[in-house]
Parts: C-alpha cells; structure tokens; sequence
C-alpha cells in the first residue's frame, strides 16, 4: 500500500483527516517549549499532509520517509517542500532542527525495542539543543483491540476507493497484523485489486518512556487534544 501512493493519499483525505488541525496542536506543543522554534523535521511525512501545513509554521521545514510512491506524491501536490528518501532509524542529516515530529502512528512501523531506541536516538542527534521531539504512537498492547474489521468508500480527486481491513494479534505477540483489501477505479482504467499486510509494533507507554530518556529527552505523555492515541512530547537535554 505504501508504494501505491495515490490510493493513500485519495484514502484518507476522502475520509476527512484534518492535517491542519493535527499539525496545529503539534505547533502548539512545540512553541509552548520552543517558543522561538523555526525548523522541523517530519520523520515518515508520507504525501505531506502534516509537512504543508508544518512549512507555512517554521521558517525551514523538511520531511523523510521510506516509501517512494509515498514521495512522489508528496512532491506532486507540494512541489514547494523538501522531502527525501530516509530511514527513520538510520537516517543521518547534515542539519539540526528545532523539533523532530514523527505522526500518524509511522513508528509502529518498527521492530523490537532495539529499534524503538535506534529511532529515538536519531531524532536527538537531529536536534538541537532544548529542542522538541513530537511522536504519535501506535496503539499499547492494552489498548489494542484484536479481531477489529474496519471498512470505507471514499471519492477524491477522481479515485474511488473501497478499503476493508481485518486487525487481529501477530503470530509475536508483540504487534497488530492488520490485512487489508482494497478495491481502486478511476476513469480510463480497470478496476484494480491489491491487498497488504501491515505488521505495527505494540509497545508499551513505559518502553517509549524509556527510549525518551535513554536518548537523553525528557518525557510527557498527552491525550486530550489530538485525535488517536495521544501524544509523546519530549525536549533534547544539555548542550
């Protein structure tokens, strides 16, 4: 699913995502320890919907993400930002920003605790300091509800999409398996049919806690005013 760009992007702009209020509680958070903040980095940008907004907020804003199609279309409909290819494990840039914000649950996209803690580190390196890590986490292990079957038509700028999904407990033990079917028509084209599975890491409050601070970040952790699962809101330590 994420090399088909496209089909996302139609996906959850047609269900009404609001990327400007999103990024608008995260500049909040931002500013609130950072008041003068004016570059950001967004760890899994995907196709820019947060980063557009995050561009109009700092004075330099840029986006990484691992999936080219994701990219693609990012630089198609936001030819003005400044995204690349990267792993938000790994990735190392020449520049250090003012806040690192990794949304839309990207990080459950990892595995193990090992590379929870490889990320968070690469987010502090990326910093400077007293600067503010923004992260969306997936779902913790007791909140997570298995057997959970999720569907939806959506219309958006000229792609029809249906998309049906069945979540249930990976074979680990560890992480949500969610299998997902999807049905795409757009004018000129055949009916298409493709499916994915996405396998996202259930980690607990504790173990993101504690990548925080092994990564030499401060720790809050926020519900209340962003949609999902809250929020973890952390500031870079020393110098």
């Amino acid at each position: 699913m994420y090399d088909v760009g496209e089909v996302y992007d139609a996906i959850y702009n047609g269900r009404g995502k609001d990327y400007r209020a999103e990024a608008a509680v995260v500049t909040e958070h931002v500013r609130a320890r950072f008041p003068d903040a004016a570059s950001l980095l967004d760890v899994g940008c995907g196709t820019g919907g947060h980063l557009a907004y995050f561009a109009k907020e700092f004075g330099a804003a840029r986006g990484i993400d691992l999936a080219d199609g994701m990219l693609d279309v990012a630089r198609r409909k936001h030819p003005e930002l400044r995204v690349e290819r990267g792993d938000m494990r790994s990735f190392r840039l020449q520049e250090r920003f003012d806040a690192v914000v990794c949304l839309f649950a990207a990080i459950g996209n990892l595995r193990g605790e090992e590379e929870l803690r490889a990320t968070l580190d690469s987010f502090a390196r990326h910093l400077v300091p007293g600067g503010v890590v923004v992260l969306e986490p997936w779902w913790f292990p007791e909140n997570f509800t298995p057997d959970h079957v999720g569907g939806s038509v959506v219309t958006h700028e000229g792609i029809t999409a249906a998309r049906v999904s069945h979540t249930t407990w990976h074979s680990a033990g560890d992480a949500s398996r969610m299998d997902v079917h999807y049905l795409v028509a757009q004018p000129g084209q055949e009916v298409r049919h493709f499916a994915d599975t996405h396998v996202m890491a259930l980690y607990s409050r504790a173990q993101y806690e504690a990548a925080f601070t092994a990564a030499g970040l401060t720790v809050e952790y926020l519900t209340g005013d962003y949609p999902g699962n809250g929020l973890f809101v952390g500031v870079r330590r020393g110098v």
